[in-house]
């Protein structure tokens, strides 16, 4: 029997070394998430700080569990399978925020399926779930510099810290995510797809 619990989980790494990092950002918003709802976190198998809460929307109300991945990025798919599958959650109450270097910063972009774009984390969640079809909440991060190996720079970029500019404008961002995640769960993604995309 499915659940009628919505699982949010923010990608990142673990550890205070990445802990303001690019990657990151979808903990941030988790974390901003959990500040609003009053939700505290516990560790699931070793695999994730979960955090289960109630969602209000005037009238309306929504339990979820809110998820950071201990895996490091690479294997995020390991700890959304084992929650989805212990909780009896259905993938059309799935939604996964990260980063994405192909919007630029402050832009969000919210999908269900499609490529994963190069994203390490979404692809072990795809591997895992065995489908692309879950929400998205994409934000965006900028694009590396393209001199010198792209690689390289890739991995820099993405593991390294916001700048001054970003970091002021960081708080409003990370709302927008959060707000962004509780539209898809209250009303659904198209009409979320809607309200974002389009900013």
């Amino acid at each position: 029997m499915a659940s009628d619990y919505w699982l949010i989980a923010g990608l990142g790494n673990p550890g205070a070394k990445y802990r303001n990092t690019r990657h990151n950002i979808g903990f941030m918003t988790v974390d901003l998430l959990a500040e609003r709802w009053g939700v505290g976190f516990a560790r699931h198998k070793g695999l994730a700080e979960l955090g289960k809460g109630l969602m209000t929307m005037g009238e309306r109300r929504q339990k979820v569990f809110l998820c950071k991945p201990l895996t490091y990025m690479n294997d995020s798919g390991q700890a959304v399978e084992s929650i989805r599958e212990y909780y009896h959650i259905g993938v059309d109450h799935i939604v996964v925020i990260h980063d994405d270097m192909d919007l630029d910063f402050g832009r969000i972009k919210l999908k269900s399926g499609g490529s994963a774009g190069g994203h390490n984390g979404i692809k072990s969640i795809d591997r895992c779930l065995h489908t692309p079809d879950y929400a998205r909440v994409r934000m965006g991060v900028g694009h590396a510099s393209r001199s010198g190996d792209a690689h390289d720079n890739t991995i820099n970029w993405v593991l390294g810290e916001f700048n001054a500019a970003q970091r002021k404008q960081l708080p409003e961002f990370l709302a927008d995510g959060a707000d962004a995640a509780e539209t898809i769960v209250f009303d659904g993604l198209t009409k979320a797809q809607d309200r974002f995309n389009g900013r």
